[in-house]
This record gives structure tokens, C-alpha cells and sequence, in this order.
């Protein structure tokens, strides 16, 4: 097998009362918990890599990411600034995906010191998580924070993270000391490959579908670029149905990261009206505005951004191609859009807000618990698992 997989480590418990209450368990809803949930996912019970029951390697939901990470179903809830609050992390995890920390999200969105954050993420599930590391190196009050925080999510217990704009070496030598696997952000063959050099175990292939700053390739392309590479995929971006979800796999995918999708869930602390306008929007209604990092990034085209514009004024522009400016520009666009998204997240009349969503709003059509939807996923592809090798 050409997977390279590194092994995970942590421990396992029931969901109590209280994760129960957070997570959004339907009491009448516990065929995939337990016994009925482990016998239907293919659990092996003797295996406990990253945290919680590995699948087996008979299990319909088993691949290469599942292995690795030591979850139940191939299923990531992508790192969401300002989106990713404790209670939508560990919900997903919970139900047997992976929640990834965002933390710029956990401590200045939600107010929680980080380590405490992560207890308290840990307190409403005993089930794997993940960080974040955005390691861009332009500011190093920036690097030697997020230092601080990969050190810490190691010390609590954290074995997977996803490294995004920068070389992922140190962060790939911390994790692997420790068992830990890193996976990638990359939207083209020549960021996988730095990637790779760099020590990473696997890459999160983000396409032309996804929201925030989306790739220029079609899932299909992406993986067909990025295959020959060697390492397990994770298809990001495009999905919010479960039939979606199980095409991405049949594509070759070693898992899939969804974001917007789980924005409309009952655990994630955006404003009602995002959520309605995740609901109510179709492929059409997403596009790609300059106006909020100085790169394309895929919001909703609400009222605020039609009578804004979509691109970057000349005076940005001019900053951002210059050697010495282009740093203060980018750091002036950071600023503004970490103010301007967190002010957006919670309110409700979307008259100034820049709501980020990919063109998988086209088949969210509700509000949902999110351990409802990754349970719905996970019954889709081991449906579809199953079908294949009768």
C-alpha cells in the first residue's frame, strides 16, 4: 500500500450526560453509538490510535485517513475562522468524524484562553480532534503564538493537524515526536509537493468549490494532479449532501472536509440570518470578492457585497505589488477581515457583513444537528461500500 500512515494515540469513553446535552445526541437516535453504532462502522474494539476506536480493516467506512487519525468515519469538519466554536468541534467528533480547532476562532471569536478551550472541547467528547496551524511566517509575534498553541494542543492530547501557508517542518517534527500525523492545505501539485518535502503524512486537496479562499481545479482534476504524489487525499469543498460526500470518495479521496455545510447546524454559534442565507442560496448566489483579504475569497453575494464590489481598490492593489509595501497591505487585509468576519458571525441583518460559504449551499437545504449529518454520510458510503462488492 502506498498510504503512508503513522500510528495516533489517546483514550475512550462513553458520552456522558452533559456531552449528550452539547453535542445534540438524539436520545431515539443511538443506532450508531455503542454497540449497534461500532458493529455497523466496523469498530475494532482492540484498537484505540488517536484517541478513540480505530475502524477495522473490514469496516465499509475504512480508509487510509480513518487508520491514520484512529476515527470511525472519513469525515472532517474543516477549521472555519470565525465558524469553529467548541461545541461544533466536538459534536462532529463525537459522532465519529474529526472536528478541527481553528484557534484564532476558540480564543478571540469565543473567548476561551486556548488551553482551556481544548478541556473544555475534551469535556464534551473523549473522541480524536484536530488543530490548525496556519504557519505563515511574515509576523513573529504571529509564529511564536501559534508555537505556543501547537505545544500546548500536544500537551492536551491533540495527534492530528492540518498546517496551512508555510513550510510545515517544525510543525511536522513536534507532531511526529509524539505519533501524531499532519496533513497539508494545498490547491495545486507544486504546494503539495513543499509540502511533502516538508514531512507531511497527507494533503487536504482544497478545490474550486470550497469557500474561503478556494483552489482553480475541479475535485477531479486535483486528485488526478495530485495522486502520483503517494499520499492519502482529503477532497475539500463542494459538499453538503451525503451523495456528494460518497462521490468524493469514489473518486479515490481518502476522506472529505466540509465546512458550510456544518455552519447550518444547531452547534455552530453563527447568526441565525447566515445560517438562512446558507439555506436559502443556491451555486449562483456564491462568489469571489478581493475586497476582504486582497485574495478571491468565496462569500455569499448579499446586498453588502453587490453594492460593494468584489474587487480590490487601487490603492491595495498598488500596495500589494510592491516588495516593501505588499507585507503592511497584508497585514492591514488580516487585520481588517479577522474585526470584519467576527463582527459578521452574529448578526442578524446581514447589511455589512461578508459571509463566507462555498457552492455547496446548493444542497443544504435545512438546519441540522451535526452529528446527524455525519451519521447520514456514514450510513451513505457504507450503503454504497457495501453495494460494490456484492
Amino acid at each position: 500500500m502506498w498510504w503512508r500512515a503513522r500510528s495516533s494515540r489517546g483514550g475512550s469513553a462513553r458520552c456522558d450526560d452533559e456531552r449528550r446535552k452539547a453535542c445534540g445526541v438524539d436520545e431515539r437516535r443511538e443506532a450508531y453509538d455503542d454497540d449497534e453504532r461500532r458493529k455497523a462502522y466496523g469498530v475494532d474494539e482492540r484498537r484505540e490510535a488517536g484517541g478513540g476506536k480505530a475502524v477495522s480493516a473490514n469496516s465499509p467506512l475504512s480508509t487510509p485517513f480513518t487508520t491514520q487519525v484512529g476515527i470511525e468515519v472519513p469525515l472532517i469538519c474543516g477549521p472555519m475562522y470565525p465558524c469553529s466554536n467548541p461545541e461544533l468541534v466536538a459534536a462532529v467528533s463525537e459522532a465519529g468524524g474529526i472536528g478541527i480547532v481553528q484557534p484564532i476562532s476558540l480564543t478571540y471569536v469565543h473567548g476561551h484562553e486556548y488551553r482551556e478551550g481544548l478541556r473544555l472541547i475534551k469535556r464534551l467528547t473523549s473522541k480524536p480532534i484536530g488543530f490548525n496551524a496556519l504557519i505563515e511566517a511574515s509576523s513573529k509575534l504571529y509564529l511564536d503564538r501559534m508555537i505556543k498553541w501547537v505545544d500546548i494542543s500536544l500537551e492536551e492530547g491533540v495527534r492530528f493537524f492540518i498546517t496551512s501557508l508555510g513550510n510545515p517542518k517544525w510543525v511536522c517534527e513536534k507532531v511526529h515526536a509524539v505519533g501524531g500525523v499532519v496533513y497539508h492545505d494545498v490547491t495545486e501539485k507544486k504546494w503539495a509537493q513543499k509540502g511533502l518535502d516538508g514531512g507531511v503524512d497527507g494533503l487536504i486537496a482544497v478545490n474550486n468549490r470550497a469557500g474561503g479562499h478556494a483552489g482553480r481545479l475541479s475535485p477531479r482534476e486535483l486528485f488526478d494532479e495530485l495522486a502520483p504524489l503517494g499520499v492519502p487525499l482529503v477532497s475539500a469543498g463542494g459538499v453538503g449532501t451525503a451523495s456528494e460526500f460518497v462521490d468524493q470518495l469514489a473518486i479515490g479521496y481518502a476522506a472529505v472536509q466540509l465546512g458550510t455545510r456544518f455552519i447550518a447546524t444547531n452547534e455552530c454559534k453563527a447568526s441565525d440570518a447566515y445560517k438562512s442565507a446558507i439555506v436559502e442560496s443556491d451555486e449562483a448566489d456564491i462568489t469571489l470578492t478581493e475586497r476582504l483579504t486582497g485574495l478571491p475569497v468565496s462569500v455569499i453575494n448579499n446586498d453588502y457585497i453587490r453594492r460593494l464590489g468584489t474587487k480590490a481598490g487601487p490603492f491595495a492593489r498598488w500596495m500589494l505589488k510592491g516588495h516593501r509595501t505588499k507585507h503592511w497591505m497584508r497585514t492591514w487585509y488580516a487585520l481588517n477581515s479577522l474585526r470584519r468576519l467576527k463582527a459578521g458571525l452574529t448578526k442578524d441583518s446581514g447589511a455589512g457583513e461578508y459571509w463566507q460559504a462555498g457552492k455547496s449551499v446548493a444542497g443544504i437545504h435545512g438546519v441540522r444537528p451535526a452529528g446527524e449529518i455525519v451519521r447520514e454520510f456514514a450510513e451513505a458510503y457504507a450503503l454504497r461500500s457495501r453495494s460494490s462488492v456484492r
